[in-house]
């Protein structure tokens, strides 16, 4: 192959070879090549609709929070390859991971204790589902081996999270009837600001006291369902399956790969209840975006469970569990967040994302605007036109990507005034053309 190959070059051979994400093979729609990215702007190596350069309104996937090619995060990734890129963790360790796990026992709802690190996000709600299910065997409760959740939520696309996924309309679908059967109680209402309605809480509490002897967890993505729906609903609920897991002795999951890290407004969605899960994932924003890693935290009475078991280890180890030059970037992602005046500034791209998306609602056919946080969305009542959506965008010099009724942005949080009024008018333009 050739060292240096054209944009056509390149294409031609990402639409013969390379799968992307939720695409057939070969791709429908020809994707963006990348040449480099720096603060909250992607450049490409070929012009859309104009524009060689367009701002990232999604934070790659919400996990870009600190923007492209920082100085700060590249420092650490580089002193970090000086001394090893990677070592096993089995046996070994090594002062980035310990370091990682320190800080987020430090910053994380108490009694979080104790960090098992992986790969990605959904290997991380895995393995928050082993820990469940081998815990309650361990005590020698082996019948408790489901999971209850509400509607409307997505965990993932392994198999576990899977199955945890909106079984009707959601992702996943084709695979029922094969995946683990679970237990799913109605969506939440929605509304962040909204009082619990008090029909819902017994609702959940008649679900989970019916089903609590086969019920190893309770998972829900706490006050933001992401990919299954962009929907917010009140911390309230939280708060209510706190109370219903200690009643009914279930063990509560919160999987925060999407809303950790100051997305929501609060350092973790949890905090905005101010209740603590038995078990906590997190994820996406972990490294700054810059490379895959995840963790699965859990109290002590979890881990002391299962290691006081027939079976005393959690039987689980990804090869590149612990890897040096993610934790050491993830270490100083989070430092680097802590250090700043986050919340102002999630704060400030919340109020630009109301300010801005507001007259998205006079859109003909937009049946919904909402805001929380750095997390804006434009509902349609009609099903995206990905590409004509995508194109709009484009013209604005804005790279977005819609899914199913959904117009979304999850800026970076060093996203300026300037460039926020620009997704926004971006978002307007995205849905006016579809």
């Amino acid at each position: 192959m050739p060292e240096h190959l054209t944009p056509s070059e390149l294409l031609a051979l990402d639409r013969e070879h390379v799968w992307h994400p939720y695409g057939p093979m070969p791709g429908r729609q020809e994707p963006l090549l990348v040449e480099s990215a720096a603060g909250v702007r992607l450049r490409l190596a070929a012009p859309v609709e104009g524009r060689t350069e367009l701002i990232d309104g999604m934070s790659s996937w919400w996990s870009a929070v600190h923007g492209y090619n920082h100085p700060v995060l590249n420092d650490a990734a580089r002193n970090q390859l000086e001394r090893m890129s990677h070592v096993m963790f089995g046996g070994l360790t090594h002062e980035p991971a310990v370091r990682l796990v320190a800080r987020l026992v430090e910053i994380t709802p108490e009694p979080l204790r104790h960090v098992f690190l992986s790969d990605s996000g959904s290997v991380s709600v895995e393995v928050a589902v082993k820990m469940c299910m081998q815990y309650w065997r361990s005590v020698g409760r082996p019948g408790k081996q489901r999971l209850l959740t509400w509607r409307g939520g997505y965990h993932g696309d392994t198999w576990q999270p899977m199955s945890v996924c909106d079984p009707d309309g959601g992702m996943h679908d084709l695979w029922s009837g094969v995946l683990p059967r679970q237990v799913f109680a109605d969506a939440p209402p929605t509304g962040f600001d909204a009082e619990p309605d008090a029909s819902y809480v017994a609702h959940l509490r008649e679900v989970i006291a019916r089903h609590a002897d086969e019920v190893a967890a309770v998972i829900v993505e706490p006050v933001v369902q992401n990919a299954g729906g962009m929907r917010f609903h009140s911390p309230g609920y939280l708060r209510v399956l706190r109370e219903l897991c200690d009643e009914h002795d279930v063990l509560l999951v919160f999987d925060e790969i999407a809303t950790g890290f100051g997305r929501t407004g609060a350092l973790f969605a949890a905090d905005h209840a101010g209740v603590s899960p038995d078990v906590m994932c997190v994820g996406k924003a972990l490294t700054g975006g810059y490379m895959t890693m995840a963790a699965t935290l859990c109290t002590t009475r979890v881990a002391e469970g299962i290691s006081s078991g027939e079976v005393p280890v959690l039987a689980h180890g990804p090869t590149f569990m612990g890897n040096p030059l993610a934790a050491a970037v993830a270490d100083a992602s989070i430092d680097l967040l802590l250090s700043q005046d986050w919340q102002g500034e999630v704060k400030r791209i919340e109020t630009g994302l109301r300010d801005g998306l507001a007259e998205a609602a006079d859109v003909p056919g937009v049946r919904d605007v909402r805001v929380l946080g750095a997390i804006g969305v434009v509902q349609l009542d009609h099903p995206a036109d990905m590409a004509a959506a995508t194109r709009a965008a484009a013209r604005e010099g804005v790279w977005l990507r819609p899914f199913g009724e959904l117009l979304y942005t999850m800026p970076p949080f060093v996203t300026g005034d300037e460039d926020l009024a620009r997704i926004c008018a971006a978002v307007r333009a995205a849905a006016a053309a579809d």
